[in-house]
C-alpha cells in the first residue's frame, strides 16, 4: 500500500490510447524521416563517444558491443511504451556526459564497481520520481534560464554544420543546397522532407566520391549481449552515482523537457524520471550507463509537423533503436565509418529551428540577464566536480536572475496567482 502511495501521483497516460488504425493514419513520410534523423543522431557521434570510453577504460568488444545493446534495444523498448501511452515524443537515450564521466572512473575502479553506481544510480532516480521533487524543481527554475542552457548546448552542432562547409564542402555543399531547395520549395518539400532530401544527396556524393569504405563495413552481426555482475564499492557509489544522477535529471532531463515544452507538450516529468531509473537499472544489467530523456533527439522529432502527430516519430526512432541494438556490431561499423562532415551536416541542419526558437524564448521577455548567463557559462563547457556546464549554466542563470531581476520572479509569481484565480 505504501508503494502505490508514492507512485500516485505519476501522470495518467493518454486516453483512450491510440490504436493500429489511428497509428497508420497518424504516421506520414515528415514523421518518419525525423524519427529517422533522431535515431541517426544517436547511432552516431554519441556511440562513437562509448567506444572511445570504453577503450580507454580496457573494456573488451564484447562488452563494448553490449553496452551499444543495452542503450538502443533498453531504451527502443522504454521510447516506443512512453510515446504511444502519453501521445507525444518521448525519445530516451543514455546520458552522454554520464557517459564521459565514466572515462576517468575507470582509470581507478573496475568495470564491475562502475556497472554497480549504474544500478544505485537508477534506484536514486526512482525514488526522485516517486517523491515529486523533480517536477517541483523543474518548475521553480524560469524557462528563459533553461532555454538559454538549451542554446549553450544545441550551439556546437550549428557552430559544426558551418565547420563541416569550411573543411569538407564537397559533401556539405550539396546538403545544404538541397535542404535549402526543398525548405523554399514547399510543394515539393511537402514529399520529400528536407532533412531526408540533404541525407541522400550527402550520401550519393559519398559514395560517388569514395569516401565511404562499403568493404569495412562487414556482414551483418546479431548482437551477443553479456549479463554483466555489479560490485558494490563505496568509492564508485561516492564519485559516480551523484554526478550521474544530475546529468540524468538536470542536464539531459532539462533539457529534453525544455525542447518538448517549446514545441507544445507537456512532458510527463515525474514518470519519465522513474521510467529513467528502470530504464537504468535494466540497461546496467548489460554493461551501459543511465538512461535519460534525450533533448537533442526530441528537439529533432519535434523540428516539424503536426503536434497530435510527432508521437509517430518517437514511435519510429524506438523501432529503428531495437534494430539497431539487435544488429549493434555492423550498424556501429556503417555508422561510424561515414565521412564525418555528412553527420556534422545532418545533424546541423536538424538543429537550426530548434537553435532558433532557443534563442527566442530565452531573449523574448523577462530573465533575459539569466538566461544569457545560463547560455555563455554553458557554451565555456567548464565542468566543475565532475559535474557538466550544463548544470552550472542553470546555477549561474538562476543566482544572475534571484539577484539582479528579481522584479522579473515576482511578475512571474502574479501571472500565476491571477492564472490559477481565472480557474
Amino acid at each position: 500500500m505504501e508503494n502505490a502511495f508514492m507512485f500516485s501521483h505519476l501522470e495518467r497516460p493518454h486516453a483512450p490510447l491510440p490504436n493500429l488504425r489511428q497509428l497508420k493514419q497518424d504516421f506520414g513520410w515528415t514523421y518518419i524521416a525525423h524519427g529517422f534523423i533522431g535515431w541517426l543522431f544517436a547511432a552516431t557521434a554519441p556511440v562513437a563517444i562509448i567506444l572511445t570510453v570504453g577503450t580507454r577504460g580496457g573494456l573488451t568488444e564484447g562488452q563494448l558491443a553490449s553496452w551499444v545493446f543495452g542503450v538502443f534495444f533498453v531504451n527502443g523498448l522504454i521510447t516506443i511504451l512512453f510515446s504511444w501511452l502519453y501521445k507525444q515524443p518521448l525519445a530516451f537515450f543514455w546520458t552522454i556526459p554520464g557517459t564521459v564521466l565514466v572515462g576517468p572512473a575507470l582509470a581507478h575502479l573496475s568495470f564491475a564497481e562502475v556497472i554497480g553506481a549504474f544500478y544505485a544510480t537508477g534506484a536514486l532516480t526512482i525514488a526522485l520520481g516517486a517523491t515529486d521533487w523533480v517536477r517541483r524543481v523543474m518548475r521553480a527554475i524560469p524557462m528563459p534560464i533553461v532555454m538559454g542552457m538549451v542554446a549553450g548546448v544545441f550551439l556546437r552542432f550549428g557552430l559544426d554544420l558551418v565547420r563541416a562547409l569550411h573543411t569538407d564542402f564537397a559533401i556539405a555543399g550539396p546538403m545544404v543546397a538541397a535542404w535549402l531547395a526543398l525548405n523554399a520549395w514547399k510543394s515539393l518539400g511537402h514529399y520529400l522532407p528536407p532533412i531526408i532530401g540533404a541525407l541522400a544527396i550527402g550520401a550519393v556524393v559519398a559514395l560517388v566520391l569514395g569516401r565511404i569504405d562499403m568493404g569495412a563495413i562487414g556482414a551483418v552481426e546479431l548482437a551477443r549481449p553479456v549479463v554483466q555482475m555489479p560490485v558494490w564499492s563505496w568509492a564508485a557509489m561516492l564519485e559516480l552515482v551523484i554526478p550521474l544522477a544530475i546529468t540524468v535529471l538536470v542536464v539531459q532531463n532539462g533539457q529534453g523537457f525544455a525542447v518538448l515544452r517549446s514545441a507544445g507538450h507537456e512532458a510527463p516529468v515525474d514518470a519519465v524520471t522513474v521510467a529513467c531509473g528502470v530504464g537504468g537499472i535494466f540497461s546496467a544489467m548489460f554493461g551501459s550507463v543511465s538512461t535519460c530523456l534525450a533533448g537533442p533527439t526530441n528537439a529533432i522529432l519535434t523540428s516539424s509537423g503536426e503536434r497530435e502527430r510527432h508521437y509517430t516519430a518517437g514511435i519510429a526512432t524506438g523501432v529503428l533503436s531495437i534494430i539497431f541494438g539487435l544488429m549493434a556490431p555492423g550498424f556501429t561499423r556503417l555508422m561510424l565509418n561515414a565521412p564525418k562532415a555528412l553527420i556534422m551536416t545532418l545533424a546541423g541542419l536538424a538543429m537550426l529551428r530548434i537553435l532558433q526558437s532557443a534563442f527566442a524564448a530565452t531573449f523574448k521577455d523577462r530573465f533575459s540577464l539569466g538566461g544569457l548567463v545560463s547560455f555563455l557559462v554553458t557554451v565555456a563547457d567548464i565542468g566543475l566536480f565532475n559535474i557538466g556546464a550544463a548544470f552550472w549554466g542553470l546555477v549561474a542563470g538562476f543566482a544572475a536572475s534571484w539577484l539582479l531581476e528579481r522584479h522579473d520572479f515576482q511578475d512571474l509569481r502574479s501571472s500565476k496567482v491571477m492564472s490559477c484565480q481565472g480557474r
